[in-house]
């Protein structure tokens, strides 16, 4: 069971804020800009208010604002004061901060409104490369310090998913251009991170290609069954947790006996499980791209 995290120490503060832990304390002793809380050991640790109150701060220091006029300010200034600034400068600046509050706070209303007015400014496209990619590298950190829940991971993917899905939608209304390869995406068996393959999936749509989309756990007997149905596929997978570092070279090197098996098909690899595969692995026809943007870069 998901215990929802609402309490944080000050390392959780500095992971989500960018603020040194050291610079935080600073603050915190010399304005007494933030009100920790205490254990029974005598142990400091923050509540969502505190942690909403600090990125509000890290926004006013960031365009100007001395610590010492910030610390004079009513608490319920700080946050009219950052709406009426990032009204008049470009939201985009400073929208990550937004997206982390709606992930805490489990704030879907604040993930709209930030991503509806990033719409304003910027495509769809615009958003994913510019804030939702960097936003996901830094939930992975998150997750992995413990700074966050899988609870709070689930909530925001969910939010970029439909993001994905219903934009993905509105281009597919228009016919293929480019129907000379057949691009089928998938995740192996045991793979649940869908999320940059979603987006793959959509590059490919706007830029006129065909694709095929089957999405998670897919066993490789399936993909075998897609290739009597079209020609010259190329088949992008993810490889995130699965299969391992371990597994992976004996995954591909089975591709490449039963599905990448000729000269037509092709296979695209991204994921951190990518860098364990070597140079006897792979062959022309086998690619592991380390980014979205190297890939989506060419097409």
């Amino acid at each position: 069971m998901n215990t929802i995290k609402n309490v944080f120490n000050i390392k959780d503060l500095e992971n989500l804020s960018g603020i040194k832990a050291h610079t935080i304390r600073i603050w915190e002793k010399r304005y007494n800009i933030l009100e920790p809380m205490r254990t029974d050991t005598n142990i400091r640790f923050y509540d969502i208010e505190n942690l909403q109150k600090l990125l509000n701060i890290t926004t006013l220091h960031n365009f100007g604002y001395k610590i010492s006029a910030i610390s004079k300010m009513p608490p319920e200034k700080l946050p009219v004061l950052v709406k009426e600034i990032l009204s008049k400068n470009n939201l985009a600046d400073h929208v990550l901060n937004n997206f982390k509050l709606s992930m805490m706070n489990f704030d879907q209303a604040l993930f709209l409104n930030t991503y509806n007015s990033l719409l304003q400014e910027k495509s769809f496209r615009e958003i994913f490369h510019e804030f939702f990619i960097p936003l996901l590298s830094e939930i992975g950190y998150l997750w992995q310090t413990n700074t966050i829940t899988p609870a709070h991971e689930h909530f925001i993917s969910f939010l970029i998913k439909q993001k994905l899905a219903s934009n993905t939608e509105k281009i597919q209304i228009t016919p293929p251009t480019k129907t000379d390869r057949t691009y089928v995406l998938y995740l192996p068996q045991n793979e649940i991170h869908e999320l940059g393959l979603m987006f793959l999936n959509y590059e490919l749509v706007l830029n006129g290609y065909k694709t095929i989309y089957l999405g998670e756990s897919v066993p490789m007997e399936n993909l075998r069954d897609v290739k009597t149905y079209f020609n010259k596929i190329t088949f992008i997978t993810y490889s995130t947790i699965a299969p391992d570092n371990n597994e992976i070279i004996n995954y591909v090197n089975n591709l490449k006996q039963q599905v990448v098996n000729d000269t037509d098909t092709r296979l695209y690899i991204f994921g951190r499980n990518g860098k364990f595969l070597d140079q006897d692995t792979l062959n022309d026809n086998i690619k592991v791209f380390n980014s979205i943007a190297q890939f989506t870069d060419r097409i």
